[in-house]
């Protein structure tokens, strides 16, 4: 069976790139019949909140992105602990002492001297008592594990054939001197014992991936189909992570984005299918080809998403939005009459509260110096609410024939003196919805 899933750390806010690798994993699982796994890696003890967990599942919820189930890496602290003593006992996890600075020094002697800046494995020529001598000089030992030097070959589901000297890659830390597992490692443990199948995720992956491989097949595991999408930049082209903080999931949810329009737009970014407006995850899951997808940059506006969310709320029924229409105080026997004229006038849903109280409550007049007494004559033409479908063509011939007016100069006046816009639905449609008319005086 088809076993994806979405790994996000609970330390803050997941964002549009987080999105990406999200709906990725769900299509692949959901199109295959398959199982998507919320998978949460709050190993961080420090850095993991309840709140954070709490906010990737409402955001996921509010997309659609239903999980099989949830596991978190938290509970699974004795089962690294017994696979990485697997690996200690077959040589493939040796500890090392260097610290940072150490390593930063070795680096930049590599670097001067024309070499890659890969670890030397100092630390697999310590004897015993070279590490009771380290630990009790006040070091502290971390774990490495030890790539077998041969080339790591696998076929990306969207970057096509990989081959990955190992040998040019450094030996992977996988565990801290405190103890905590790292990514790495425990990302490949879940995906053996989970058998994960697939595994889509960003770019920045690939050598990671590299290593993973190796990991797996020393747990005596299957290393999973890999895709690595491209990364996503602004819309000139500039790196998008010192923007993140602006376009978390919570954030556009509470801008007014619609859930269509963002899963439309990140599911076909990128690939050689137009972005379309698709209202349903099934209707994306169909045209969804990880292979259609290139590896170049990705340019992400959120400018984009707002073209896709005023189609998709101008599309929804009134059943769809009866009862936020209900909360803005819309009498039930206008409120059918009034969605149908205000919603191809929205972008987002909360712009039909502005409509409501143009209607409700009377606009600002908008008058031109230069029209100000033609509106002062008009205005005494025309009656007090309630009004019908039939008072809008009245008022206006009534006008025409008193001052004389027609076309434009008629029309558009007495449109910003009643609604205070110079844009919106027909005029005959808004009379029978506004209760009060403030350009009256």
């Amino acid at each position: 069976m088809t076993t994806t899933r979405f790994a996000p750390s609970p330390t803050g806010n997941i964002h549009v790139g987080n999105l990406r690798t999200a709906l990725f994993n769900y299509l692949i699982a959901k199109k295959a019949g398959g199982s998507f796994i919320l998978r949460l890696d709050d190993t961080d003890q420090e850095r993991s909140k309840e709140e954070y967990v709490d906010g990737i599942k409402r955001d996921l919820e509010w997309l659609g992105l239903t999980w099989d189930r949830v596991e978190r890496q938290s509970l699974r602290l004795d089962r690294y602990r017994e696979t990485a003593q697997q690996l200690r006992d077959s040589g493939r996890l040796y500890e090392v002492f260097e610290t940072p600075t150490e390593l930063d020094l070795k680096r930049k002697k590599l670097l001067n001297m024309g070499k890659p800046p890969v670890y030397d494995r100092a630390g697999l020529n310590l004897s015993d008592a070279d590490k009771d001598r380290l630990r009790s000089e006040g070091r502290e030992g971390y774990w490495r594990f030890r790539l077998d030097h041969e080339r790591i070959e696998w076929n990306d589901g969207i970057l096509g054939d990989i081959s990955i000297d190992a040998a040019s890659v450094s030996d992977p830390v996988l565990i801290r001197a405190d103890g905590q597992v790292l990514y790495t490692f425990a990302s490949s443990v879940d995906d053996t014992d989970m058998g994960v199948t697939d595994i889509v995720r960003g770019a920045d992956h690939v050598t990671n991936t590299a290593t993973q491989i190796q990991i797996i097949e020393a747990l005596g595991g299957t290393p999973p189909n890999f895709a690595h999408h491209s990364l996503l930049t602004g819309a000139q082209g500039e790196e998008l992570s010192k923007r993140l903080g602006t376009l978390s999931l919570r954030d556009l949810r509470e801008a007014g984005v619609a859930p269509e329009a963002l899963l439309s737009l990140m599911a076909r970014l990128g690939s050689s299918q137009p972005v379309e407006l698709r209202m349903s995850l099934e209707e994306i899951a169909e045209g969804f080809e990880p292979s259609q997808f290139g590896a170049s940059p990705t340019k992400f506006d959120p400018e984009d998403l707002w073209p896709l969310t005023r189609e998709r709320n101008q599309a929804l029924s009134f059943d769809a939005v009866k009862d936020r229409i209900a909360a803005l105080g819309v009498p039930d026997d206008l409120a059918e009459r009034f969605w149908r004229v205000a919603s191809q006038n929205i972008t987002k849903l909360d712009d039909l509260a502005g409509w409501w109280t143009i209607f409700s409550k009377g606009a600002e007049p908008q008058i031109d110096p230069e029209d100000a007494k033609f509106i002062a004559e008009a205005m005494t033409l025309l009656p007090p609410p309630p009004y019908t479908d039939a008072t809008w063509s009245e008022f206006t011939t009534q006008v025409k024939e008193a001052t004389g007016r027609k076309g434009k100069g008629l029309f558009m006046p007495l449109r910003k003196a009643l609604t205070g816009q110079a844009h919106g639905p027909e005029m005959s449609d808004v009379m029978p919805l506004l209760q009060v008319v403030r350009a009256r005086g």
